[in-house]
C-alpha cells in the first residue's frame, strides 16, 4: 500500500471529510461540507487546501518541511509522502484545514466548478497546485 492509500483511508473514516473526483479533473478529493480540502493525485502527491491565513500563520515551519511546497499565492500546499512520518504530517494538517475552512470569513470564498467553494488561484480561478510543483526525491540519509 502506498503512503498516499494509507493516508486516504485512515482521513476517509473521519467523520467531517467524505470523497468524491478532484475539481481539477486528477485524483480523488476529500470534502467538508464547505470545501475540498485535499486532493490526492498519485501514489505520493497530494494537494492540500489551507486558507491563506493558515498558511502565514505555518509558513515557517510548512517552508522548512522537505516533504512540503509552496506555490505563492496559493492556498494549497502540496505534500509528497515519502514515508510514515510524511503520513502523520499531512492528517495534521487536515485537521489544521478543517479548522481553518470553519473559522474562515465568508469573504475568503470563491465558486469552484465544482459548485463548492474553492480558493481563487493565480489567475484569480479556484485550482490546487497540480502541475504547478514538480517534487523532486529527497536525498536519502546518507546521500547528503
Amino acid at each position: 500500500m502506498t503512503p498516499a492509500q494509507r493516508a486516504f483511508e485512515r482521513l476517509q473514516a473521519w467523520p467531517d471529510l467524505s470523497a468524491g473526483p478532484a475539481s481539477c479533473g486528477t485524483g480523488r478529493a476529500l470534502c467538508s461540507v464547505r470545501d475540498e480540502i485535499v486532493h490526492f493525485h498519485s501514489d505520493r502527491d497530494v494537494d492540500l487546501h489551507l486558507t491563506h491565513r493558515a498558511i502565514q500563520r505555518f509558513q515557517y515551519d510548512l517552508g522548512g518541511s522537505t516533504a512540503i511546497r509552496l506555490v505563492p499565492g496559493s492556498r494549497w500546499v502540496t505534500v509528497h509522502l515519502d514515508c510514515d512520518a510524511d503520513v502523520d504530517l499531512l492528517l495534521s494538517l487536515v485537521s489544521i484545514a478543517l479548522k481553518a475552512h470553519q473559522s474562515r470569513p465568508p469573504t475568503d470564498l470563491a465558486p469552484s466548478p465544482s459548485g463548492r467553494s474553492g480558493p481563487p488561484g493565480p489567475s484569480g480561478s479556484p485550482g490546487c497546485n497540480f502541475r504547478r510543483v514538480t517534487v523532486l526525491p529527497r536525498a536519502a540519509a546518507g546521500d547528503a
